[in-house]
């Protein structure tokens, strides 16, 4: 049996990230054979990294990436807010943005091309990792703003730089779904009235009053979804709309991502507490 070294120990380290144990116990089971090591060991990583798929990752980060007139948002979850600040994932994130701005691969394709390394990472750092959504947008004149890693967006419009960076703020902000009224399908209005329309009828207003009430609401509602009526963040008085127009500018579109949308993060409970309910059955 060739006997195993401190030094491919720490080489196997260097190029898996697992812990020292790990290796030592992954090259005494291939007798010393670094690349078969390595290849156990993603078998193995695979199965843990099956058992971290059941995890909820809900955190992570927004990495932004722009090369002259595209650009693209990519959205990398993990399980906890300190893995989203170890260096190994945001090299993980990094290493997918740039093959992606690339390629435009779609996110099924970016898992596929990128399973292998995350199956490593997910090894080494205990946590499940996901590569959730990447959007890609094209202008002459683009625009981004990343805020906090957590949320990004980029816009692609014409005229001032200064007002369009406003306006990626105001996007990070205030989440304008749509460019302009104009742009929201009737369908999603419809809904809104109805609901409107149940909430007046049931505080007891007449049949004038409630279509008052609803056209009002229904103004306000696709107002504060639509960025050009949202009113500026940084001038209340005035819509996102007029503050382009006094810069001579314009917005032709918009992408925005924001860290775990829509997805329901881990509660944290104890070690008692879940007994509890595994006993409540």
């Amino acid at each position: 049996m060739v006997a195993v070294t401190a030094a491919l120990v720490k080489e196997l380290r260097a190029r898996t990230g697992a812990g020292m144990m790990e290796c030592k116990k992954a090259l005494v089971e291939a007798n010393a054979d670094v690349e078969l090591a390595i290849e156990n060991m993603r078998k193995f990583g695979v199965a843990k990294a099956a058992k971290k798929a059941r995890n909820v990752a809900a955190e992570g980060i927004i990495a932004v990436k722009e090369v002259d007139d595209f650009a693209l948002l990519l959205e990398v979850n993990c399980q906890t807010d300190f893995v989203a600040r170890d260096a190994s994932f945001i090299d993980f994130v990094n290493k997918v943005a740039e093959f992606a701005l690339i390629s435009k691969a779609s996110v099924n394709d970016l898992k596929m091309r990128f399973e292998k390394d995350r199956v490593i990472l997910v090894t080494k750092i205990g946590e499940n990792v996901d590569i959730r959504r990447v959007q890609y947008i094209e202008g002459s004149k683009l625009v981004s703003y990343c805020h906090g890693k957590k949320i990004g967006v980029v816009v692609s419009g014409e005229g001032d730089v200064e007002a369009l960076k406003h306006v990626a703020m105001q996007i990070a902000a205030s989440r304008p779904e749509f460019l302009k009224p104009e742009d929201i399908p009737p369908s999603i209005i419809e809904k809104e009235k109805d609901i409107q329309i149940e909430l007046a009828m049931n505080e007891g207003k007449s049949a004038d009053i409630v279509k008052q009430v609803v056209m009002g609401r229904i103004r306000k509602f696709t107002g504060e979804i639509s960025l050009t009526t949202q009113a500026f963040i940084m001038e209340p008085k005035k819509s996102v709309g007029e503050m382009l127009r006094e810069r001579f500018s314009s917005v032709s579109t918009f992408i925005r991502l924001e860290v775990g949308e829509g997805l329901d993060k881990a509660e944290n409970i104890s070690f008692a507490e879940e007994v509890s309910l595994v006993q409540k059955g």
